[in-house]
């Protein structure tokens, strides 16, 4: 500050600015220029550690080569805001030396609501300076949402005026302080002044995004005092000083980046080969193949036939777009918890080829991964489930809370919404380097591992309106991104995968779509959104070619911006050859399933293995109760979504093992799988026969896939042949099929009436069976007929007969699909009509939806809200867990096993008790101590094993799950 000629009033002032009060900041204070310079410091480490390749080139780009320097101002600059009186009275003790010191404020506003926030004044103390000396609005325009977002909103330009003269800063001393700070900041990173730090060009909007994110977990590393301590004195700042500070945190916090300057592949099906160990399979090459191709990160959409490999293909290309493109890592998104657990410990094998020590690197995404062993192994020190022993050298720690780490350490910014930080020695993660980073296990940071596999929620997150999405999508940049079974998501969360997909071509993110049964016109929208992003435009339509055959692959990519779309040239030969399936008619549309049961038992009179998929839990409740009461004498499991997690976990494991592809010689001589929907995607099972409820097509077909799926399956000699019987329905008037009412409910009568004509014109009339199930069709030849299934099932042409209603029951379902999709655009992060803005101003113009992260899951799925519960028993002794474990008078628990076991008891609640849970059910007292448990709700069954919730009667059954009886 002397050697920039202030005066010694102005550096005294300077001085005095604090950016970490002593009451929120481990009984010390911090100035401010202090915090900046800390800030700058970690970012100069993140950019030595973390950040891709490729995004480190785009920061070189547009700062004339100056990335790592310029990317330190940007995140160091984000605090300047904190010099003005709205934020230095915050705190009364902190505020008498800086009043004292001549920088004084009048009366300021005392409502909440109208409080000047620092990030805002920020913005609005900068934005002018930058126009004025970088001679360029543009180049401005950019930059100022960036530090005005930084507390998880982006504001418009109108929201940089404050409503009180005072709460900004009046007079000369202000004025100079101000500047002050801005200067001797800049000068201290390593810039010569504020006009040197113009940027040679801009970054496009997802870009700056992506940016916007990494300066927020920049702030939130450099907040935490308990390695960052306070420093009171500014003659004792410095920026070698801070870089010192901010290099030790990384280390003590274990954060890395991922593959770091990945190297390519020595021949062209290495990743296949060599990395994952397979022989590759045509469809397999053809993904790799395209991925090598590939000019610029574009779009991948991989169709091919359940079974045939598409996950292990879409990895190996994810190896090489990384190396191509100077990708970090990797994020794949699953349709649910249930799928994501086998896909992380896939992950997990996959990246230990790479560098065993990246194995602390690969996240799980869900909110049961406590009940995945291997999660618990690497994460939390636990036992491995290979018996090697506990992984990384010990657990999270006494104090690890990932529940109460919020929004990390950000002192004063409580006043915005956001907790204190924790005292010093809250938690002790030791210090050795090739354990994980329990940091990223904050919320909302889960993305920003290297390697994470988790629900496509979260990759829909990263495409809402919602307070800090930019700490999300950073998390997507840098990365490949890989959604499998993209077919699952529904018209309303489509919309978000839709918008995700084009702030991720805007990005230059590489995606991978996998899916068997991908509708056409889908996939043309999946196309025409990424390309949206790459060309920055709202409308871009850009034809997909028709497929060669299937499977096939699709890539869309933009060059010289100008659109391309291209799909598979010549015909994709599958792994097996193609195989008739024979469908049947099982008429049946009474909910008790009487009828299935008996044709079960008929189906394995003689041995075999069925699987039962049906729409309804109660439906699967009945089925099983009533194969249990007929004395059924072969291996029988029921499996559905009201299961507690422990039996759940539980009986999927043996379903893979006795009809997974390694079971062998275990594979049972009678066996029945009673399922909901779990058994319909990412289940890799081999049944003998399939009963099943009627589904819309493309998940009938899921279900199908299910069907001798194993090359090498030892079977009874009566089912060589697949065989399928179609259930769930039944002739009504007219010759119309009759439904469940809730398979309507759930899909639609639309969608039902066309999948019924398809079954109808292969196994004949449902009213022509005269009852009899065993007589079977002509069938569809498997996997050749799917995608012509899939399109017929969605296209426009009329399938059924005049007398079943299709065009009524279309203009319905079009009715409701276009609610649906307007349902799900308050949520989105742009208006369509708005994608072309070049910044980030003003993008939460109606301010940010959803709180806490049970409010996001339901923004981004449209069906009935569900709460879970932990199952407790509440006996004359106390408590007890669902297995009978005692757990003390009030609930107490002071035992990690124990928690684990009341844990395993959590089920998810049917939507018709929601409403009466969220009122009546809350944690018992003796949880509140426990980070696992103070926030769940207990659902206190009596000691006549019941528990009323509103109109029901609930309790819980080891065999059937959870059961509900209306009162």
């Amino acid at each position: 500050m002397r050697a920039m000629g202030l005066s010694p009033e102005a550096i005294a002032r300077v001085s005095r600015l604090w950016g970490k009060s002593a009451a929120r900041n481990g009984g010390r204070t911090h100035v401010l220029l202090g915090h900046l310079l800390d800030t700058a410091a970690v970012a100069g480490v993140m950019w030595d550690h973390y950040l891709s390749a490729g995004f480190r080139r785009r920061m070189d780009e547009v700062s004339g080569g100056r990335g790592r320097l310029w990317f330190m101002w940007i995140c160091g600059i984000h605090d300047c805001g904190k010099a003005c009186p709205a934020f230095q009275a915050v705190d009364a003790a902190e505020a008498a030396p800086v009043l004292a010191a001549g920088l004084t404020w009048g009366r300021l506003p005392a409502d909440r609501q109208k409080r000047w926030r620092h990030d805002v004044a920020g913005a609005a103390l900068l934005r002018p300076r930058l126009v004025a000396e970088w001679g360029s609005a543009e180049s401005a325009g950019w930059v100022w949402p960036l530090i005005a977002g930084h507390h998880g909103a982006f504001p418009s330009v109108r929201g940089l005026k404050p409503s009180h003269r005072e709460v900004q800063g009046r007079g000369a001393a202000w004025e100079e302080a101000q500047r002050a700070v801005v200067d001797v900041f800049t000068r201290a990173v390593g810039f010569d002044d504020l006009a040197d730090v113009r940027p040679a060009g801009a970054l496009r909007k997802a870009e700056q995004l992506a940016l916007s994110g990494l300066i927020v977990m920049a702030d939130w590393i450099a907040s935490d005092s308990r390695h960052f301590t306070g420093v009171a004195d500014a003659g004792l700042v410095s920026f070698p000083e801070a870089r010192r500070r901010a290099e030790a945190a990384w280390e003590r916090l274990r954060l890395r980046g991922g593959w770091r300057d990945l190297a390519l592949p020595r021949s062209r099906l290495d990743p296949l080969s060599v990395r994952l160990g397979v022989q590759p399979r045509a469809s397999q090459r053809e993904l790799v193949q395209r991925a090598w191709s590939l000019p610029v990160p574009g779009l991948m959409v991989a169709e091919a036939p359940m079974g045939e490999g598409k996950t292990k293909a879409a990895l190996a290309a994810a190896e090489v777009l990384a190396a191509r493109f100077g990708l970090d890592g990797v994020f794949v998104a699953m349709p649910t918890q249930a799928t994501s657990d086998p896909m992380y410990e896939q992950v997990l094998r996959w990246v230990r080829t790479f560098d065993p020590e990246l194995e602390s690197q690969v996240a799980l995404l869900h909110g049961r991964r406590r009940f995945n062993a291997w999660w618990r192994a690497i994460w939390e020190g636990k036992q491995r489930p290979d018996g090697e022993g506990p992984a990384g050298g010990g657990g999270a720690g006494p104090g690890f809370d990932p529940a109460e780490d919020d929004f990390g350490v950000i002192d004063e910014d409580a006043d915005y919404g956001m907790p204190p930080q924790q005292q010093p020695g809250s938690r002790d993660h030791g210090d050795a380097a090739d354990r994980p980073a329990h940091w990223f296990l904050g919320s909302k940071r889960g993305l920003l591992t290297a390697f994470a596999v988790g629900t496509v929620d979260h990759l829909l997150h990263a495409a809402t309106r919602t307070r800090h999405v930019m700490l999300r999508f950073a998390g997507l940049v840098g990365k490949v991104v890989i959604v499998d079974e993209v077919h699952a998501a529904d018209v309303y969360m489509r919309q978000f995968l839709v918008e995700a997909l084009r702030w991720l071509g805007q990005a230059g993110v590489p995606v991978v779509l996998l899916s068997a049964t991908l509708p056409p016109a889908q996939r043309q929208g999946f196309v025409d959104a990424y390309l949206s992003g790459v060309l920055g435009r709202a409308d871009v339509s850009q034809p997909v070619p028709e497929p060669a055959g299937y499977p096939c692959v699709t890539v869309a990519y933009g060059v010289d911006g100008l659109p391309v779309a291209e799909s598979s040239r010549e015909a994709v030969p599958s792994w097996r050859k193609s195989a008739p399936v024979r469908l049947a008619w099982l008429p049946d549309a009474d909910p008790d399933g009487v009828r299935v049961a008996a044709a079960v038992r008929e189906a394995v009179a003689d041995g075999g293995v069925v699987l039962v998929v049906v729409n309804q839990v109660d439906r699967a409740q009945a089925i099983h109760r009533a194969l249990q009461d007929s004395g059924f004498d072969g291996e029988l499991h029921l499996l559905h979504a009201r299961l507690c997690s422990a039996h759940r976990a539980q009986r999927t494991q043996t379903c893979l093992r006795l009809m997974g592809p390694q079971a062998g010689d275990a594979r049972p001589q009678r066996m029945v799988v009673v399922a909901t929907q779990l058994a319909e995607q990412s289940f890799d099972v081999d049944a003998d026969v399939l009963i099943t409820d009627l589904a819309p097509t493309d998940l009938l077909l899921q279900r199908i896939g299910r069907l001798h799926r194993h090359s090498g399956t030892r079977r009874p000699a009566g089912h060589r042949l697949p065989r399928v019987l179609v259930t769930g329905v039944a002739p009504g008037g007219n010759g119309a099929p009759r439904f469940l009412p809730a398979s309507k409910a759930i899909y639609g009568e639309w969608s039902l009436l066309r999948a019924a004509a398809l079954v109808t014109k292969t196994a004949g009339p449902l009213a022509g069976t005269h009852g009899d199930a065993a007589l079977p069709g002509a069938g569809w030849s498997i996997p050749a007929d799917v995608p012509g299934l899939v399109a017929r099932a969605y296209g426009t042409a009329e399938l059924c007969p005049p007398a079943w209603g299709e065009a009524a029951a279309r203009a319905a379902w079009q009715a409701k699909e276009s609610e649906r999709e307007k349902n799900a655009e308050g949520f989105l992060l742009t208006r369509p009509r708005e994608w072309g803005a070049p910044t980030l101003e003003g993008l939460h113009y109606a301010g940010s939806r959803a709180a806490s992260e049970e409010e996001l899951d339901a923004v981004v799925r449209d069906g009935d809200r569900t709460v879970e519960a932990v199952i407790v028993r509440r006996t004359a002794d106390g408590y007890r867990a669902y297995d009978g474990t005692w757990i003390g008078v009030h609930g107490e628990v002071d035992d990690d096993m124990v928690v684990d076991r009341l844990l395993g008891g959590t089920v998810r609640l049917p939507a018709r008790v929601t409403q009466a849970a969220k009122a009546g059910l809350t944690a018992l007292p003796g949880w509140a101590g426990q980070p696992w448990l103070r926030y769940a709700r207990a659902l206190v069954l009596g000691e006549d094993g019941t528990a009323l919730l509103g109109r029901d009667r609930v309790s819980y059954d080891g065999l059937l799950g959870l059961v509900l009886e209306r009162g």
